[in-house]
C-alpha cells in the first residue's frame, strides 16, 4: 500500500532542499563584499527556489501544476550548480567546500526526477474537485 503524503514538508526532496539552502547560506557567507548583490544572491535565489517550487507545486491542488513546478525545481537546481562551479572557479570556494553542495545538488536532481515526477506527484491527497453548479 502507498502511503499518501499530504504536505510538501513530508517530502524528503523538500528537506534535503532546506538543508541546501543553509549550505548555500553558509558558503556564500565568505564571498567576497562585491558579490553580495552578484554571485551570492544569485546562488542563494536559486537554492530557495528548489524548494519554494516543490511547496508551490503541491499548494496548486493540482497533479499536472504540481509536476510543472517540480520540472522548475530540477532548473534552479541546475542554475545553482552551474553557479557554484563559477564560484570555485573564481575562488570564491574551494573544490572540497563546494563538494558537500555538488553531491546534495545531484541527489536533489535526481530524487525530483525519478521520484517526484514519476511517481510522487500521484501519492498526494488531492481533494475532488467540487462543482459549483
Amino acid at each position: 500500500m502507498t502511503e499518501t503524503v499530504r504536505s510538501y514538508r513530508e517530502l524528503k526532496v523538500w528537506q534535503k532542499g532546506i538543508e541546501l539552502v543553509k549550505m548555500v547560506y553558509r558558503l556564500t557567507q565568505s564571498f567576497p563584499k562585491s558579490e553580495i548583490y552578484g554571485l551570492a544572491s544569485q546562488m542563494q535565489r536559486a537554492a530557495v527556489s528548489i524548494s519554494s517550487n516543490i511547496a508551490e507545486g503541491q499548494g496548486r491542488q493540482h497533479t499536472g501544476e504540481f509536476r510543472q513546478f517540480l520540472h522548475i525545481a530540477i532548473g534552479s537546481a541546475a542554475e545553482l550548480d552551474t553557479q557554484l562551479v563559477v564560484a570555485v572557479e573564481l575562488d570564491y570556494a574551494t573544490a572540497e567546500n563546494a563538494q558537500p553542495l555538488f553531491d546534495l545538488i545531484l541527489e536533489i536532481r535526481k530524487m525530483t526526477m525519478h521520484s517526484s515526477i514519476n511517481s510522487l506527484a500521484k501519492t498526494f491527497h488531492y481533494p475532488p474537485p467540487t462543482s459549483h453548479w
